[in-house]
């Protein structure tokens, strides 16, 4: 647990930096954008910004989508993993399904998931 809150810690703090940075270079991106005569130096910076932006907002749709995967596709496989089980007569992969469905129904209860069907 100590290494999960340690973990976490430093996950926020570099997304708040992440987040302070992205706020310190997208007002220049947007001064530039809306320059009309913009100077070759100034043409350039704003298509090194304007590649890099984009860079991160790539990097930034593979990380969502590693999270949703990792979130949801390693739980419903641990679901249907534990519920094979338990059909095939493991006590103990019962007890686990159980403890799953509670969790899952306390998430849907509480609003912390939506189920979209």
């Amino acid at each position: 647990m100590d290494d999960f809150k340690s973990n976490k810690k430093q996950l926020d703090q570099e997304l708040d930096r992440f987040i302070s940075l992205l706020s310190e270079l997208l007002p220049r991106y947007h001064e530039l954008l809306e320059k009309e005569n913009l100077s070759q130096d100034e043409l350039k910076n704003l298509g090194e910004i304007e590649h890099y932006l984009l860079g991160v907002n790539a990097k930034i749709i593979e990380i969502k989508k590693q999270l949703e995967q990792d979130l949801f596709g390693q739980s419903l496989s641990m679901y249907y993993q534990l519920k094979n089980e338990a059909i095939e007569g493991n006590a103990n992969s019962k007890l686990k399904l159980e403890k799953l469905r509670d969790v899952f129904v306390g998430l849907l209860n509480s609003g912390e998931i939506i189920n979209y069907n």
